[in-house]
C-alpha cells in the first residue's frame, strides 16, 4: 500500500512538472515566434513573456511537485536541499517532455508565419525554439556561450534559493512565483546577449528536438556549423550547482537559527507526497 501511494505521488509530481514546463514554453517560445516571425513586439516583450511564463508555470505545478520546471534546478535541489536523487531523472524527463509538446504546439500554430518569414526553415528562425551563441548574429563563440550559461544559471539558482528560504527575507503569502518570474525577466534583460539565456536544459532540448522533427535540419548546430545542443544542457547544470553552493556556504550558513520567517510554504519547495 505504501509503495502504491508513493508511486501515485510520483506520477502526480511528474504530471505537474510536465504541465508546468509546458505552460512555461507555450509563453516563451510563443513570444519569440511572434517577435521573430511576425515582427510583433521586441526584446522586452520576449523577456517579460518568459518571466510570466515561469510565474504561471510555477503557480500551476508548485503545490504538487514544487514546480522545478528545470532539470538544473532539480539537480541543485538534490545536491543542497535533500531532494531525492531517484526522482531527478524522472523529473528531468517530464520537464523535457512538457517543453517538447509545447514547442510542437507553437510550431504548429505559427506554421504560416514561420514559413513566410523563413521558407527554408533555417538558422534565421531556429532561435524561436532553441538558443544560439550570440543569438545567431553576434560574434560570440561556443565557449563564450558555455561561460554565459554557467553564470546565468548560477544567478538563477542562487536567487531562487534566497527567495524560497523560509529563514531569509522571502516573499510573503504565495508571491514567490511572481518574484521568481521577475528574476527571469531580469536575467533576460541583463544576460540575454551571449547565449539567449536558456538557463534550463529542458527549455532548450525539448524545443530543439521538436524543431528538428518538424523541418529544422540545422537544429543541433550553431551558426558556425558546430554541434551546440549539449551546451545548454551541461553548462546550466554546472551553473546551478555553483549558484546553490554560493547560497549555501556564503548566505544560508550565516542566517539566524530558529523559527523561519512567514514566507513561501515549505510545501512549495518540495513535492507533496
Amino acid at each position: 500500500m505504501v509503495r502504491n501511494l508513493k508511486a501515485r505521488g510520483l506520477v502526480g509530481e511528474l504530471a505537474a512538472e510536465f504541465v508546468g514546463t509546458m505552460i512555461l514554453i507555450l509563453f516563451g517560445c510563443g513570444v519569440v515566434a511572434q517577435v521573430v516571425a511576425a515582427g510583433i513586439g521586441d526584446h522586452d516583450s520576449i523577456a517579460w513573456a518568459w518571466g510570466f511564463g515561469v510565474t504561471l508555470g510555477v503557480y500551476v505545478a508548485s503545490r504538487i511537485s514544487g514546480a522545478h520546471l528545470n532539470p538544473a534546478v532539480t539537480v541543485a535541489l538534490a545536491v543542497f536541499k535533500g531532494f531525492e536523487w531517484r526522482k531527478v531523472a524522472p523529473y528531468a524527463l517530464a520537464q523535457t517532455a512538457g517543453a517538447f509538446l509545447a514547442a510542437l504546439l507553437v510550431r504548429w500554430n505559427y506554421t504560416e508565419v514561420l514559413n513566410a518569414k523563413d521558407p527554408g526553415l533555417t538558422i534565421k528562425t531556429q532561435g524561436v525554439f532553441s538558443t544560439l551563441p550570440g543569438n545567431g548574429t553576434l560574434p560570440v563563440g561556443d565557449w563564450g556561450a558555455f561561460r554565459d550559461q554557467i553564470i546565468g544559471t548560477a544567478i538563477l539558482v542562487l536567487v531562487i534559493f534566497a527567495i524560497t528560504d523560509l529563514r531569509n527575507t522571502s516573499p510573503g503569502a504565495n508571491l514567490a512565483p511572481l518574484v521568481i518570474g521577475f528574476l527571469v525577466v531580469a536575467i533576460g534583460m541583463a544576460w540575454g546577449t551571449d547565449a539567449g539565456y536558456a538557463i534550463n536544459p529542458a527549455r532548450d532540448f525539448g524545443p530543439r528536438l521538436a524543431s528538428w522533427l518538424t523541418g529544422y535540419d540545422t537544429a543541433w548546430s550553431d551558426q558556425y556549423g558546430f554541434p551546440y545542443w549539449w551546451i545548454p544542457i551541461v553548462a546550466p547544470v554546472i551553473g546551478a550547482v555553483i549558484g546553490g553552493g554560493i547560497y549555501k556556504y556564503l548566505i544560508e550558513r550565516h542566517l539566524p537559527a530558529g523559527e523561519p520567517l512567514d514566507a513561501m510554504p515549505a510545501k512549495d519547495l518540495e513535492p507533496a507526497n
